[in-house]
Parts: structure tokens; C-alpha cells; sequence
């Protein structure tokens, strides 16, 4: 359960085994520790990481030009999700739709 170093990935909120990940808000949780207060003093989650679904499941993007800004945090959640023996899916596009 490897990356490159550079590639864009997902984590899916489940374990390699199947099991649901919890709890439920993780993926939003995970997205809030890269996260910024903006000039309007609202929480924004990063540009290179946010919570979204994949195949119906809680999911976070995690796009790989972060390793580019903010090497250390990139690291961060790749290990979050071998940590967690989470599911990643690699290699996806840049773009976060």
C-alpha cells in the first residue's frame, strides 16, 4: 500500500478487510487538521485535501501537488490511512470533482 511520492490519491473509509471505518465524521475530522480559518473567519478545508464520497463511502482526496507545498503533511495522511489499514485508491486524477 504504497505511493509515489508526488501521486494524487483517495482514502476510502474502509479497511482493507471491508470494515467501515469510524467514527463516522473521520474523514472530516482528518480534512479539519489541514485546514485554515479564511479572511471571512470560516473554516476552509485545504485545496490538496477534502472529504468526499467514493462508491458511496466517506472518502478524502488527497491531491498530490501537497507533496509540493507541505511535504510533512503529505506523509501525514498517507500514514493516517496505512495507520488505519484504510483503503487507497491511487494514481487519480488532479482535479477534485
Amino acid at each position: 500500500m504504497t505511493t509515489t511520492p508526488h501521486s494524487s490519491f483517495i482514502i476510502v473509509g474502509l479497511t482493507i478487510a471491508g470494515k467501515k471505518f469510524r467514527p463516522s465524521d473521520w474523514a472530516e475530522r482528518l480534512c479539519g487538521v489541514l485546514s485554515a480559518f479564511g479572511a471571512e473567519k470560516k473554516m476552509r478545508y485545504s485545496p490538496y485535501v477534502g472529504p468526499r464520497n467514493y462508491k458511496g463511502e466517506k472518502a478524502v482526496y488527497v491531491d498530490g501537488r501537497l507533496y509540493e507545498v507541505e511535504p510533512m503533511a503529505y506523509r501525514f495522511v498517507l500514514h493516517f490511512a496505512q495507520d488505519n489499514d484504510l483503503q487507497l485508491i491511487q494514481d487519480v486524477a488532479a482535479t477534485r470533482s
